[in-house]
Order: C-alpha cells, then sequence, then structure tokens
C-alpha cells in the first residue's frame, strides 16, 4: 500500500482485458447474499459489482485478506489493487475508461445498484460509501467535460450492431430478444430503429415483456412459446440475469429441424448472441448445423470501430483522474480521523458518565436538583476539552499524517508513551 494511504482498503477485479467470457463466468458470485455473508468474516465492509463483463469485490480490509477470500472462495486470475491504485482503478471503472465499450454510461448505474445490494445486505461503512458515491460523481463530471460517451455504444446496441454485420441490413428481419432487464431495454431500443419486420420480446415475467414490447411496438412472448418464435427469427440475442442457461444445445437442434428448406433439408440459419452473464446459451450450441453463435468477446471489434473518435476524451480522462485522486485522498484521509476520534470520544465519555455517577451519589437526598446541571457541565467539558485535540488530529490525517494522531490518542487512553517514528535524512 502507498504511503500515503492509511487505511486499508482494495479491489479484485477480472473483465474482459484480461480474462475470457469463461473466466469471468467461474469468477462470478452466483449467490450475491451468500456472498455477503462470507465476505462478513474478512472485511469490516464489501460491495460486489456484477456486470456482463467484469467482476468487482471492493472492500474495506487488507490486500492479503481480499487473497485468502479469493483463494478459499475458489476464485482465480483476479487482479488485486490496494489503498490508492485500488481508487485509481475504482475511477478508470466509473469513468468507462475500462469498460469494453469505452465511454458507456451504463457502468454508473451498476455501481450504483452494487452500492444499494451492499446496503441491503449490511456491508457497507462510512468509507466504501464515499469510495463509490465519489467514484460516481467523477465519472459523471468525466462525460461531462470529455465527451467520452459521444459516439460510444452500449453492450445491448453494439449486439445490434453485430447482428448488422453479420447478415448485411435488419431491413425486413425477424429479431427475438430473450430478457427485459436493462440489458434487454438497451438492445431493443437499438432494434426500434431499424426497419425489421418484427421484434419479439420474451421474458421470465411476462408482464414485463409485454411493457416493453408496447415502448418498441414489439410483441410480448412467454418463456413457454420461445420454440415457435425461434423458428421465426432470424436473430436471437439474449440478455437474461438466470444463473443458468434458459437455451439448452439439444433445444436448439430441435429448433433447427424446425427450420429446414423444404427441399434441401438444410436448415435456415440462425445468428444467437449471448450477452448474459453467466451466459444464457448452452456451450455447444454452435457446433448445430446452421448455427452461429456469438458471445461477449465477440463484441470487442465493434468498440474498436467506435473508439478511434474518442481516444483524445479518454486522454484527457485519464489526467482528470489523475488530478481528482489527490482530492478524494484528503477526504479519506478525513475518514480515518473518525475512527481514530470515535475511540478518544468513547474514551471521555466513559469518563463523564463515571464522574457524573459519583457525583450524584454524594448529592444522593439534596432537595435540590443538581443532576441536570452536573450532566450538562460534564457534557461542555468534555466537547471543550476534546474540541483542540480533534481539530489537530484532522488536520493531521488530512496531510496523510495518521501515525501521529493515532501516537497521540493511544497515549491518552492508554497511557502509552509517546514515541514518534524516526525520520529518515
Amino acid at each position: 500500500m502507498n504511503e500515503e494511504y492509511h487505511i486499508p482498503f482494495a479491489v479484485a477485479g477480472i473483465s474482459h482485458k484480461d480474462a475470457s467470457v469463461e473466466e469471468i463466468e467461474k469468477a462470478g458470485f452466483r449467490d450475491e447474499k451468500e456472498f455477503y455473508s462470507v465476505s462478513r468474516e474478512y472485511f469490516r465492509g464489501s460491495i460486489l459489482l456484477q456486470t456482463c463483463n467484469r467482476v468487482e469485490i471492493i472492500v474495506e480490509g487488507e490486500s492479503e485478506d481480499l487473497n485468502q477470500f479469493l483463494f478459499e472462495t475458489g476464485r482465480e486470475n483476479f487482479s488485486i489493487y490496494e489503498g490508492s491504485d485500488g481508487l485509481r482503478h475504482l475511477l478508470l471503472v466509473s469513468s468507462g475508461i475500462d469498460s469494453m465499450i469505452v465511454g458507456e454510461d451504463q457502468i454508473l448505474g451498476q455501481l450504483k445498484k452494487a452500492l444499494e445490494n451492499a446496503r441491503e445486505n449490511g456491508t457497507t461503512t462510512s468509507l466504501l460509501e464515499l469510495c463509490v458515491n465519489k467514484s460516481i460523481n467523477i465519472g459523471v463530471t468525466a462525460r461531462k467535460e470529455t465527451n467520452i460517451n459521444r459516439g460510444a455504444v452500449s453492450i445491448g446496441s453494439a449486439a445490434v450492431k453485430l447482428a448488422e454485420r453479420e447478415i448485411g441490413n435488419l431491413k425486413g428481419r425477424h429479431i427475438l430478444v430473450v430478457g427485459s432487464g436493462e440489458m434487454g431495454m438497451l438492445v431493443t431500443q437499438a432494434l426500434s430503429e431499424k426497419d425489421l419486420t418484427a421484434i419479439y420480446v420474451a421474458n421470465r415475467t411476462y408482464g414485463r415483456a409485454c411493457f416493453l414490447a408496447d415502448k418498441i411496438g414489439g410483441k410480448a412472448v412467454r418463456m413457454n412459446e420461445l420454440d415457435r418464435y425461434l423458428v421465426l427469427s432470424d436473430v436471437v440475442i439474449t440478455c437474461t440475469s438466470a444463473p443458468h442457461p434458459v437455451i439448452k444445445k439439444d433445444f436448439i437442434k430441435d429448433i433447427m429441424k424446425k427450420r429446414c428448406w423444404p427441399l434441401e433439408g438444410h436448415p435456415r440459419p440462425l445468428i444467437l448472441i449471448d450477452i448474459a452473464q453467466p451466459r444464457d446459451i448452452e456451450e455447444g450450441a454452435d457446433l448445430v448445423d446452421g448455427v452461429t453463435l456469438f458471445t461477449i468477446d465477440d463484441l470487442r471489434s465493434i468498440n474498436e470501430l467506435t473508439m478511434e473518435n474518442r481516444r483524445g476524451a479518454a486522454d484527457r480522462v485519464l489526467v482528470m483522474i489523475e488530478s481528482e485522486l489527490p482530492r478524494l485522498q484528503k477526504l479519506i484521509n478525513r475518514k480515518v480521523s473518525d475512527y481514530t476520534v470515535a475511540s478518544l470520544y468513547s474514551w471521555a465519555e466513559s469518563i463523564r458518565i463515571r464522574e457524573r455517577d459519583r457525583a450524584l451519589v454524594r448529592i444522593d437526598g439534596s432537595t435540590a436538583d443538581y443532576s441536570q446541571i452536573l450532566d450538562d457541565l460534564t457534557r461542555s467539558l468534555t466537547k471543550k476539552l476534546l474540541s483542540d485535540i480533534t481539530y489537530a488530529i484532522r488536520e493531521s490525517t488530512e496531510c496523510g499524517d495518521v501515525k501521529t494522531a493515532e501516537i497521540i490518542v493511544n497515549a491518552i487512553i492508554k497511557g502509552e508513551p509517546i514515541c514518534f517514528p524516526k525520520r529518515e535524512s
């Protein structure tokens, strides 16, 4: 950990940049409640961010503990970032620099959702709230000031571009979208701009499929009707949040038999684009005659085509991140002082209560109401005793000198000798 960074903070990440879709799938946590339950044993706080092309574990804790957590939960291929490097990585993620589709906006909503999930599971801390919220704010500012998201496509619209590239033109085609969450919304929005003959929307919750289909002038499909609409469709884009494949290899085999040309006995081609994580389409489906299967990994080329216009913006975002890091560092160092000062106030409060109770025993039986007077007096005395030292501790930690603050507090509450570390000449 960098010397300027004095609070345990670490991030473990695996993404499209250094892992295949299979490796990311294995690294994910299908049961998030179980993740949060186990993580409490290792860290003061934790946040889990999972998208179709990345898994990030953000913790208030030591990098050594994070490594141990990954080992004991059977996770591999994660990169570990600690201290200011962890914070820098978080800013790269929130700004869209680290995204497969550089500059895309969806990561901001995904970070907010991850933070909310951690709150619901009781694993956030004031430090993690500060880090994630500030990273979101900086991500928003980066997009406004550099326009890095101008011309960027989402994963959903990239899938549509991929379909267009494969069959030349979507005009007059039939497209089936399986899944109507955030990604399904992005896919159907991109498709609604094309001159399609039909857009079908299937979802486990039929009402949700109807809602989305109505918005884009499509047709809602029940999941038990998938076979019929797979036979009709030229392209199928899947993006559910199911923990297991929703379209099996044997199911595709049966579908392709129904898509055979009457005279040739050869099936009409079917393009499957799976942008779900974990995957919606069972491995091996692409071995079925007539089927072409694409996954998240195949969208990289789409990003490369749209990236040229945003390289200058990306460079400006990197400069912005480096300029923001010291300011965020100062805020986090100040947060350190809250932990230190809390122990000081707890110590002082215990003295206040003890002395108050002793005083009340001494005046017991007196007709005068001294209890409120003594309580007010001791509260005021405590605040006056601690106000100056609180200011000094916070000033020290803002400057990165948390060690001095800890030495002073330990000297007060534990009677430890004040031995400052020797400075190197």
